[in-house]
C-alpha cells in the first residue's frame, strides 16, 4: 500500500532543493543526503523506520543545488551557487575535495556508474567531466546548446544523458565522447531526467508540466504523461523498472507505471513544491522534500 511513512520537520532552516539516498557497502548502512538554500548539506541515517540525523557538511557559500552519492553509497557529491563540487565522506563526515567548477556555477551533479568521475552541466552547454581522484576537469561533452539543468548516467555507463533550459534532451556515447541523439522533446526547461535500471529508457521532466519516456536505443518517444499541475522537478526511476516517481511545484508526488503510462498513486504530504526525490536500493521507499523544509518518506508496495 502506497502511504507516508516517516515525516521530518524542519530538515534544513530553508528550502530543501535535492536529495540522494543509497545503501552503504561499507557498514550496510542506508544514507539520505539532502542540499538546501541554507548552504549546507545534510547526511542522514534511515534506520528501524527512523531517520536519524547524522552530521551537518558545511563549506559551501552559497545554496546547494544537487546532491548525489556513489554507487558504493560511501561518497557523497554536492554542486553549489557557489561554483564548487564537494566531494564527502559519508563514513567520517569529513570533506575529501572541492572542485572549482569555473566562473560559471555548475549545476546538476552526477556520479559515473563506476564511480571515477562526476559529471556535471553547465552554463555554457557543456557536460563536465571531473575526475574523483585528480579533482580535475577530464573531458568535456559539447551539446552545443544551452545551459544544462539535468544530466543523468546510464546504469550500464554507456550513456550520459542531458536536459537544457531550452527543452533538449542530449544523449552522449560516453566510450567515444560522440553525441548519438538530439531530442526536442520539451517546449521548456527540462528540470531532471533518469534511465530505467536496465538502461533500456529515458524519461524527462519539465516545467512544461510533462514528462516523456524515450527508448534510448532508438531515441523514439514512447509516451507524454500529463497529471501535474505545474513544472515537473524531478523524476526517478523505481529499482523495480516499472515505476517511476515525479515531484512537482503543484506540492505533489506522483508515481508512475511506466509500461502503463499512467499514474498509480499520488502523495499530498508537501505544502509547497517539492523539489527532489529519490528511492531507496529495492524500491520499497520513497523520499521527497521540498520548500516547506520537510522530508518525507513513503513507503511503496514493490
Amino acid at each position: 500500500m502506497y502511504q507516508m511513512f516517516h515525516k521530518r520537520d524542519e530538515g534544513h532552516e530553508d528550502s530543501i532543493w535535492s536529495v540522494a539516498w543509497a545503501r552503504s557497502e561499507k557498514d550496510n548502512s542506508e544514507n539520505i543526503v539532502t542540499g538546501g538554500v541554507d548552504d549546507l548539506v545534510k547526511s542522514w541515517n534511515w534506520r528501524d523506520d527512523f531517520l536519524d540525523y547524522k552530521a551537518t557538511l558545511k563549506g559551501h557559500q552559497l545554496g546547494v543545488v544537487s546532491v548525489t552519492i556513489n554507487a558504493a553509497g560511501t561518497v557523497a557529491a554536492s554542486s553549489s551557487l557557489d561554483s564548487t563540487i564537494k566531494l564527502w565522506d559519508l563514513d567520517s563526515s569529513k570533506q575529501i575535495k572541492s572542485i572549482d567548477a569555473g566562473p560559471v556555477d555548475c549545476w546538476t551533479v552526477a556520479f559515473s556508474p563506476d564511480g571515477q568521475y562526476i559529471g556535471s552541466g553547465s552554463h555554457s552547454g557543456k557536460i563536465n567531466l571531473f575526475g574523483i581522484e585528480s579533482g580535475k576537469l577530464e573531458q568535456s561533452l559539447d551539446t552545443r546548446g544551452k545551459f544544462i539543468m539535468s544530466i543523468a548516467y546510464s546504469p550500464d555507463g554507456h550513456y550520459i544523458a542531458c536536459g537544457g533550459i531550452d527543452g533538449i534532451v542530449c544523449i552522449f556515447d560516453l566510450a567515444t565522447g560522440k553525441l548519438l541523439h538530439t531530442l526536442e522533446g520539451h517546449a521548456m526547461p527540462i528540470r531532471s531526467l533518469t534511465f530505467s535500471p536496465d538502461s533500456q529508457l529515458l524519461t524527462t521532466c519539465s516545467d512544461d508540466t510533462s514528462i516523456k519516456i524515450y527508448d534510448v536505443q532508438h531515441a523514439n518517444l514512447i509516451g507524454t504523461l500529463s497529471g501535474h499541475g505545474s513544472y515537473v522537478l524531478c523524476v526517478d526511476f523505481c529499482p523495480d523498472n516499472t515505476h517511476f516517481a515525479t515531484s512537482s511545484s503543484d506540492r505533489k508526488v506522483k508515481v508512475w507505471d511506466a509500461g502503463m503510462r499512467r499514474c498509480v498513486h499520488t502523495f499530498t504530504e508537501h505544502t509547497d513544491q517539492v523539489w527532489g526525490l529519490a528511492y531507496n536500493e529495492n524500491g520499497s521507499k520513497l523520499v521527497s522534500v521540498s520548500d516547506d523544509k520537510t522530508i518525507v518518506i513513503y513507503e511503496c508496495p514493490i
